[in-house]
């Protein structure tokens, strides 16, 4: 039993689970998968995620090809008749469009099989806490573990029918940053009776402003972002405690744990100046979307060569992405895919336009049926 590509893409853009819980998404992906020939597909499932091994009509080498699975903590507002289902859940960041080109790749070498074995990797938990790393070490992936491996990643702001792309660093180093921050709660009529956390957070939030503007070379880059700040319950009580969450980046591998040394040490400086206790949690970490040079150069010349999409050569984006563990061990490369909607990534009116499904489909189809990456 064949599906339409876009009919599968909003059924499973009213799913959106959190990592690692993507149950639902996990079942409809194997309905569609298993709906097609088997005669040279094997469908292996690790946590909730989906390994699919298409084997290859003379294989040479093995090439892989991954698709995020999870949704964000977004309440959707895009007004779309296939919206969210799931109450502060949405597919904000594009991978219901991911999953629907594995899918369209899945459909169209199950009728058609590849010259090469292609691994088709739907992927958990990329939000977080991070799927990338285990899946990698998998028993599951490794019995089929590709030579080369790609991806790709929609870009609200480039027209459908564009493709962003460079060699190198494509997305940054990226760590998560949680600091808890305790001290001596009291009544707000007696300050000097307490510790408070209120004022050791403001404190910490404009000191950790410094690191970047201070300790980073200026021809380098870095961001450290506090996106949530939580202390006190009531205005007439001194809070005895503050909790900061946010987000570290850095395009330079080297850069990360240099900026993660002078997190600390600024920290160490607020416990002796409030008297208070603190505990750091860096949560999820990301390796840099390194793309291979000869791989990508190849891709750029097959794109623009077809004529299929136009490609650009675009610079690197502070964006976190935890494919680059996948592309640390694989040689390969991730692109953007240009999907024109005037609402940003994670934003709650964040719907791509689908028919950037069909750009992706057109381009991939030919550069693994006729083993393009081999140019």
């Amino acid at each position: 039993m064949d599906w339409n590509v876009y009919e599968a893409r909003r059924a499973l853009h009213q799913i959106p689970e959190p990592g690692f819980r993507e149950f639902e998404t996990q079942k409809l992906l194997l309905q569609y998968l298993r709906a097609l020939p088997q005669d040279h597909m094997e469908i292996r499932t690790w946590e909730t995620g989906i390994i699919a091994l298409i084997r290859g009509q003379s294989p040479k080498r093995r090439v892989g090809w991954r698709a995020d699975m999870d949704g964000l903590p977004v309440a959707e507002e895009t007004g779309a008749p296939f919206a969210s289902r799931h109450p502060g859940m949405m597919h904000a960041c594009g991978h219901d469009v991911h999953m629907a080109v594995a899918l369209g790749l899945a459909q169209h070498f199950a009728h058609h099989p590849p010259l090469d074995d292609l691994v088709l990797v739907f992927q958990p938990a990329e939000e977080g806490p991070g799927g990338a790393q285990p899946m990698l070490a998998s028993d599951a992936f490794q019995a089929v573990r590709p030579e080369m491996i790609f991806a790709l990643h929609v870009q609200p702001d480039m027209a459908v029918g564009e493709i962003g792309i460079r060699p190198g660093v494509l997305f940054a180093n990226t760590s998560e940053l949680f600091v808890d921050l305790v001290g001596q709660g009291g009544h707000a009529a007696y300050p000097h009776r307490a510790n408070d956390m209120v004022v050791a957070g403001a404190h910490l939030v404009t000191a950790l402003q410094t690191i970047v503007a201070r300790n980073v070379d200026p021809l380098d880059s870095a961001v450290i972002t506090v996106g949530r700040l939580e202390s006190g319950t009531k205005m007439n009580i001194i809070a005895d405690r503050a909790r900061l969450e946010g987000t570290i980046r850095a395009l330079n591998a080297a850069t990360m744990p240099r900026l993660k040394n002078r997190i600390e040490a600024v920290v160490a400086g607020i416990e002796r100046m409030f008297n208070c206790q603190a505990e750091i949690d860096y949560g999820a970490n990301y390796y840099q979307v390194y793309n291979d040079e000869r791989l990508t150069r190849g891709f750029m010349q097959f794109v623009a060569e077809s004529k299929i999409a136009e490609v650009h050569e675009v610079p690197p984006a502070m964006t976190g992405e935890d494919f680059g563990y996948f592309l640390r061990e694989i040689p390969g490369f991730l692109f953007w895919l240009g999907a024109a909607t005037p609402y940003g990534l994670h934003h709650a009116k964040m719907l791509p336009d689908e028919r950037c499904i069909d750009v992706a489909l057109r381009v991939l189809i030919p550069y693994f049926a006729e083993r393009r990456y081999e140019a």
